[in-house]
């Protein structure tokens, strides 16, 4: 393993470097956040994909052909989609804004109360975010090349942690259009196509596996409906996409490149399906599927090779990782730090600061949490079961409140973890009763509580 080694320690060390291009290009607390909202068509959608299809993504999605067959895809098709309805849809409305969180939209139309409650809410999805990523690293590292669970966890999440900090979006931008590359290359130009001749061509593929591993719907309807329910809403609210779109030059760049992103998406999950049932035929007999990924690149290709692959697995989990990180970072410094400092605005220092000990703080959940698709969906049901319903009737209902909008991201929060701690991270009642709850309440509050002025219900 020693030439794939080499291999990936290269890969790390391009990463650093084009973090600290990523710093000597950020001069402003914009250039910092949001890459001075000057991003083109190919940056950008660069950017888009690489933020999406990270650890959950790639290892989750093989995880998911290991078990369920092409319907394993529905994961990377629900994110893909909302990519494409982001882009198309609410980019325009959200690039006149110039603003930098997904908070701030709920401040102008509800008050600054409102922006407090949701920032924590969307503090603890973006931390997920992270952890999920860091999450995939680890495992990856862990089981190809041996090291302890711990150590790998600190070394690759140390290097997302370093390049993330000193050059926020700059180094996001560059390190993402990289990655991006890496990615497709080693994923979809390389393992699939040795996986399938391992296997012994299509032919045999289908010969081997089942017919119902050739279903679209084989991993159930209501887990496909929980999948967009969940991932295709939680696109649409993420700060960790919101701030890519952000950082688009105009509109156009935004729908046309945005677009092509989420189609990107949806090939690449069917890739990593395939991947997934290959290595089912390869490999019938894992003691743990969620290394279904790791064990494949290891026991199907040739030194060097892997070690290619192996980059391109993390290049696709660290991007994920350092979106996660900054928007949990920025979401600290533009929405909560301001209030504890009297309204003071952050600086580009304290922007680092916070980027720093977020990812230290990432790096410590990362070692005490071991599933990666769990923490995903813990993400996304706090996300969207708390931050949905107000979101959207911020923007489609002139008769919300304040008193509405809280209600609602509270009971909604708190109901999705109820129902997580009740049944299961993997059940679908939570996303469900927490969409509910979270309706009822708004609903209901809001009809209940002082009309909002005219003024206030036009501000976005």
């Amino acid at each position: 393993m020693a030439l794939d080694l080499f291999v990936v320690l290269i890969y790390a060390a391009g990463m650093l470097v084009l973090g600290y291009y990523g710093m000597r290009r950020a001069k402003t607390h914009e250039d910092y956040l949001v890459a001075g909202r000057n991003l083109g068509p190919s940056l950008y959608m660069g950017t888009m994909a690489a933020t999406v299809l990270g650890g959950a993504s790639t290892v989750g999605t093989v995880r998911l052909g290991y078990v369920h067959g092409i319907s394993g895809f529905w994961l990377c098709a629900a994110l893909g989609a909302g990519i494409i309805a982001l882009n198309l849809f609410l980019a325009k409305p959200l690039l006149k804004l110039k603003i930098f969180t997904v908070t701030q939209v709920l401040e102008k139309r509800y008050n600054p109360m409102a922006r407090q409650a949701s920032a924590v809410i969307m503090l603890a999805y973006a931390l997920m975010i992270g952890v999920t990523s860091i999450l995939a690293i680890g495992t990856v590292l862990q089981v190809l090349f041996g090291l302890p669970f711990w150590v790998s966890v600190l070394l690759g999440g140390g290097v997302v942690v370093v390049y993330s900090t000193i050059g926020g979006m700059w180094s996001l931008t560059l390190t993402d259009i990289v990655q991006f590359v890496i990615k497709t290359v080693g994923l979809m130009f390389i393992l699939l196509p040795i996986c399938l001749y391992r296997v012994g061509g299509w032919d045999q593929l289908v010969a081997k596996l089942p017919a119902s591993n050739f279903s679209f719907t084989e991993i159930g309807w209501d887990t496909i409906i929980t999948y967009f329910m969940i991932y295709f809403f939680g696109i649409l609210i993420g700060q960790d996409i919101w701030q890519r779109v952000f950082t688009a030059r105009d509109e156009k760049v935004a729908q046309y490149a945005g677009t092509f992103a989420g189609f990107y998406c949806i090939l690449y999950g069917l890739a990593c399906a395939l991947i997934g049932m290959a290595a089912h035929v390869l490999l019938p007999n894992l003691d743990n599927v969620n290394n279904a990924f790791a064990a494949i690149v290891k026991a199907s290709l040739p030194d060097g090779i892997r070690g290619l692959v192996i980059a391109a697995a993390l290049a696709a989990m660290m991007s994920t990782a350092s979106a996660g990180l900054l928007a949990a970072s920025t979401v600290l410094t533009e929405d909560l730090l301001p209030r504890l400092r009297g309204g003071k605005q952050s600086s580009l220092n304290i922007n680092r600061l916070f980027t720093m000990l977020t990812g230290i703080a990432v790096l410590g959940i990362a070692l005490v949490v071991n599933d990666v698709i769990s923490a995903l969906t813990l993400a996304y049901n706090l996300l969207v079961g708390g931050m949905l319903i107000p979101l959207m009737g911020a923007i489609f209902w002139k008769r919300a409140t304040t008193s509405g909008a809280i209600a609602s991201m509270t009971l909604g929060f708190v109901t999705a973890l109820v129902f997580m701690f009740k049944d299961g991270l993997d059940a679908n009642t939570p996303i469900y009763y927490s969409l509910a709850v979270g309706l009822v309440s708004f609903v209901l509050v809001s009809l209940l509580s002082r009309r909002p002025e005219a003024s206030v219900a036009r501000a976005i």
